[in-house]
């Protein structure tokens, strides 16, 4: 294993690590991808839970998660409007789309959230327990055990999301305050029992809780009055839940198959710190609480909604100063104030006849209607606003409502759409087209355009007239990732304060970012970051057109190209190529601009030229988005629009069986992977003068079989017919159109630092190798050069002879 000191100014594995692959840990992982921040979780547990556990998302929960796409994931969920406040009744309904509590089993919740974070490109590492924590200037240093032995990773920050025994948190020596539990609930899910469901049910002896399940399964709990938490070496056995069950109720259990059984107490404890220096906490890692409501897996997931784009902003070095330090003191606060309104549920909830007079006032209070709605939003999340250091507007703080808009161009869509980037959002609600304010008479979006990488601008109007909604009135709303106003009012005032504030400095002002260096140590196939990929795939390139001494640099001189997906991969091989023969490329990109920004760097110091644009393929307006872009740039460098050269190589993979995909996800590879790149040529030919050049990326699978992928060829035997089609229709104008058919190549992949699995694979190919990004890339550069003038409607096995026998 590979030894280096935590103080050297080596680079990191990668940006971020995540311990813990539970609800909060996946979901971080995902909003920081989101971000562009390169992530790896580390997850002790060999695989997912199969225990249900938590099983309720309050109404902030279901906004976040329709916020990000992810509730079509979920189906029909079963909710109801009807909570409890320490086992009372309390209706939950507030105003909002998702009122009341939704119940999903969290082995669902982290199914989804799982598939999310991995389409986006986190890695997920699972059996590798932490072990050692060092903290440096620049990084942090990981000590990981797992089945091959202990081994090392960095990261520029750790985030603990391991639960309350976080093991982060304790190596880290972050102080965590607070009692330890005096009472409990024991808790089992049991099949072959017929027992009448109760809800709360106060009876002699204790608190006893059964609700069954459409399976047949029936959840118990109970609680003995009086009865202390137990010392016990791990969970309670079923002969215990069922004696003191029977002690309760006077009902026998104990003939029924437990699947699950547990303890859970009324500790109470908080992080005193929710970040010390490059190490930070979220979910149960920073807070230990009764889970009761449903309320400790809500509040760890939103913890992750606000840590995500700001620590990604961080990683990236564009985050302004004290950003990241927001989190803990905007978390930190909300966490105290659940952990304090839990303690008193449990105290109504736990405690015997000494609390019945105090159940009786309380339950008398709920019947008022400000009480309830105090209590609803507690509860439910929906009242959590954040102080953003300016109070002079009443939605300050707040989080963006529900809101149905109409935007310039005629499309309906809501604000939880739109903010399924995970990038910032300002709302133009003004409907003239005049400036207005102190910042010059400009409208909000020309004050936020050197924001541009991290901010969408729409422009927009009220589906309705807006008589009571929050909005009407407001001409401009600026708002975080996280779905938090910081910014309401009209035209540009304070636009650009708070837009540096939150989003830290305009394009304009030079930042320096991290960079990364091949760290990796050989026992752990960590995800390198992009900015090594880089730097390593033009180095490679350039060796190897100068050992082949080609004399074909500059061929493509005076032409334009636009690569999609060429941050990484083949796609960013194929823009190095096309920009070393002497290409202007337009470098696309879905999220992480950092590694856009260094493809550009890479071409502009070998002497070539190149700009980044960012559009997300597979949406409504992506194309629209992209050409607003690609137009801008090309307009600024040649001041014309003409786009030569096509290569649409974008994509997403599918892995799933074709008896498990689902229509969601299948609707999802068929809307990137053909439907965008149909109407990126339709676009395309608008700009693209006689004699241009479409390079269409499709699979060697459209050839030989892997039934995982079967929904994914399906989307490339679309793609190689365009080629076919579009090269009848567009030979009277010379436009050739052909497709190239990758085999296995290497990429970003952790099983390519798997020398065993690399050896397997390369007996499938008559070279006896895997392919390199540059073996595509040097196909894709013959077909854009006026060499392939003759070469149309063609498919081009790049597989390295794969499968041929």
């Amino acid at each position: 294993m590979a030894q280096h000191s935590v103080d050297s100014r080596a680079g990191a594995d990668t940006q971020v690590i995540v311990v813990g692959a539970g609800p909060v840990g996946l979901m971080l992982a995902g909003e920081l991808r989101l971000g562009g921040a390169e992530v790896t979780v580390l997850e002790q547990r060999p695989a997912a839970t199969t225990e249900s556990r938590a099983s309720t998302l309050h109404a902030r929960t279901m906004e976040i998660l329709d916020g990000r796409g992810l509730l079509d994931e979920l189906g029909t969920v079963p909710s109801e409007p009807r909570g409890h406040i320490g086992g009372m009744p309390l209706d939950l309904t507030l105003p909002g789309p998702y009122p009341g509590q939704w119940k999903v089993p969290q082995t669902r919740t982290e199914e989804i959230l799982q598939e999310w974070a991995l389409s986006l490109g986190a890695g997920i590492c699972r059996g590798r327990e932490v072990t050692g924590l060092r903290e440096g200037e620049d990084r942090v240093e990981l000590d990981v055990a797992d089945s091959g032995g202990p081994s090392r990773m960095t990261a520029r920050y750790v985030v603990g999301c391991d639960g309350e025994d976080s093991t982060v948190r304790r190596l880290a020596g972050i102080g965590f305050p607070g009692r330890p539990a005096e009472r409990e609930l024991l808790r089992a899910d049991v099949s072959g029992i017929d027992i009448p469901g109760r809800r709360f049910e106060r009876l002699e002896r204790g608190l006893a809780i059964a609700a069954r399940r459409p399976d047949g399964v029936t959840r118990v709990m109970v609680h003995e009055f009086g009865r202390a938490a137990q010392q016990r070496d791990g969970e309670p056995d079923f002969d215990e839940v069922a004696r003191v069950w029977r002690r309760v109720t006077g009902e026998d259990i104990s003939g029924g198959t437990p699947h699950w059984v547990n303890a859970f107490g009324d500790a109470n404890r908080q992080a005193a710190h929710y970040r010390t220096g490059r190490v930070l906490l979220a979910g149960d890692a920073a807070h230990q609480q009764m889970p009761v409501g449903g309320q400790a897996l809500n509040l760890g997931l939103q913890d992750a909604v606000n840590l995500g784009w700001k620590l990604a902003l961080e990683a990236g070095g564009r985050a302004g100063d004290g950003l990241l330090d927001s989190y803990h003191t905007e978390r930190h606060a909300v966490g105290r104030r659940t952990l304090t309104n839990i303690q008193a549920q449990a105290t109504l909830l736990l405690g015997g006849g000494e609390v019945d007079a105090l159940r009786t006032v309380i339950g008398e209070l709920v019947t008022k209607e400000r009480v309830r709605a105090h209590l609803a939003g507690m509860i439910s999340g929906l009242d959590t606003r954040y102080d953003v250091g300016d109070d002079t507007h009443p939605l300050h703080g707040a989080r963006l409502p529900h809101t149905e808009l109409t935007t310039q161009d005629g499309t309906h869509t809501t604000a939880a759409a739109l903010l399924r980037t995970g990038r910032g959002l300002l709302l133009d609600l003004d409907g003239d087209d005049e400036g207005s304010g102190d910042e010059g008479d400009v409208r909000p979006g020309s004050a936020a355009e050197p924001w541009s990488d991290r901010v969408t601008v729409v422009r927009a109007r009220l589906r309705t007239d807006g008589t009571g909604h929050p909005l009407a009135g407001t001409g401009t709303v600026l708002v975080r990732p996280d779905g938090h106003i910081v910014r309401a009012g009209h035209g540009a005032d304070g636009l650009r304060t708070a837009l540096r504030r939150w989003f830290g400095p305009p394009l304009s002002t030079p930042t320096t970012p991290p960079t990364a260096t091949a760290a990796t140590t050989a026992a752990t196939p960590a995800v390198k970051s992009a900015a090594t990929t880089a730097a390593t795939t033009a180095a490679t390139i350039a060796k190897t057109l100068a050992g082949n001494g080609r004399d074909d640099m500059g061929r493509l001189t005076g032409r334009t190209a636009l690569v999609t997906g060429s941050s990484r991969g083949m796609g960013r091989a194929a823009a190095l190529r096309l920009a070393m023969d002497g290409a202007l490329v337009a470098v696309h990109y879905t999220s992480n601009k950092e590694a856009a920004d260094d493809v550009v760097g890479a071409i502009e110091k070998d002497g070539g030229r190149a700009f980044a644009v960012r559009a997300e393929l597979g949406v409504p307006g992506d194309v629209h988005e992209l050409f607003l872009g690609l137009e801008e740039g090309l307009k600024e460098r040649t001041g014309s629009t003409d786009l030569n050269i096509l290569v649409n190589n974008a994509g997403v993979m599918g892995g799933v069986a074709p008896e498990e995909i689902t229509p969601e996800q299948f609707d999802r590879l068929m809307a990137v992977n053909a439907k965008a790149p149909f109407f990126i040529i339709q676009r395309a030919l608008k700009n693209m003068p006689d004699g241009g050049r479409i390079i269409n990326i499709s699979s060697g699978l459209t050839r030989f079989a892997n039934p995982e992928e079967t929904a994914y060829a399906m989307t490339k035997g679309a793609v190689e017919q365009l080629a076919l089609h579009f090269a009848k229709h567009l030979g009277p104008r010379n436009i050739t159109i052909n497709s190239v058919a990758p085999g296995i190549t290497r990429n970003s992949n952790p099983v390519f630092d798997i020398p065993e699995v690399v050896e397997q694979m390369a007996q499938l190919s008559t070279f006896g190798r895997v392919g390199n990004p540059e073996d595509v890339a040097d196909v894709i550069g013959f077909l854009a050069s006026d060499d392939a003038r003759w070469v149309t409607g063609s498919f081009v096995d790049a597989s390295g002879g794969t499968l041929l026998g």
